[in-house]
């Protein structure tokens, strides 16, 4: 057989042919699904952290997180799924990324409902078996991508990057001052402010807790803004 694949002169077909330990060095069929359903798991984990997620957020460090979670979920699920545990095997792997926890700050609700959705995209794509056609599965997949963008940039409005500040130029929170208090914060910030949200007011110190939405570029992006913004919104509840 070795022989045979070596005068056709097709490496793929000679290493197939080669066994280590009862084990093909590479197996063409299994292979190239391998690369074909990585290649839809990552083309749609990117376009949701990329083209969804990271123009909002802006996040270098959670787009690191997503991409790479994404990819092991994947590899992980993808390998054992031989094993035939199928729905069980998908439900221990939710299992146990639900004891997971990073010894760092909490993530916010918004960063782990994209984990969420990436790792589920790769449950998806890794465990999917021949009974689903390809078309239930790019379906699948573009539904996921479509309600994320939807829902993040269209109906809830892209409200760009955000950060909690205090204020002490009190008279300018009252409603009638929002164009003063916009324009007081664009002034000693550099930023383009896009809306406002005032969380406390202290008025024993005469100061205020607000959440400035700014447009984000890359210059202008403050380290873990959207974490510290969630957990001083929490303090304030």
């Amino acid at each position: 057989m070795i022989l045979e694949a070596a005068s056709s002169g097709n490496i793929l077909d000679l290493l197939e042919s080669i066994r280590v330990f009862e084990i093909k060095i590479i197996d063409k069929q299994d292979f190239f699904n391998l690369l074909f359903r990585f290649g839809i798991n990552i083309t749609i984990a990117l376009a949701i952290i990329r083209g969804v997620y990271f123009p909002t957020r802006r996040d270098k460090e959670y787009f690191f997180t997503f991409i790479i979670f994404n990819a092991l979920t994947f590899f992980v699920c993808y390998l054992l799924s031989s094993v035939k545990l199928e729905i069980g095997f998908a439900f221990g792997i939710f299992a146990l990324f639900s004891l997971l926890r990073y010894r760092t700050n909490p993530l916010p609700v918004k960063e782990m409902t994209y984990l969420f959705a990436v790792i589920i995209v790769a449950v998806i794509n890794a465990l999917s078996t021949k009974k689903v056609s390809y078309f239930e599965l790019f379906f699948t997949n573009f539904t996921i991508l479509g309600l994320l963008y939807y829902l993040e940039r269209v109906w809830l409005n892209f409200k760009g990057a955000i950060q909690v500040i205090t204020y002490e130029k009190i008279e300018n929170i009252k409603p009638q001052n929002k164009h003063l208090l916009i324009q007081d914060l664009e002034e000693r910030t550099g930023l383009k402010i896009i809306d406002v949200e005032i969380n406390r007011i202290n008025f024993l110190n005469d100061t205020a807790r607000i959440t400035v939405n700014y447009d984000p570029t890359k210059n202008n992006i403050i380290g873990e803004s959207a974490l510290k913004a969630d957990q001083q919104k929490a303090e304030d509840l």
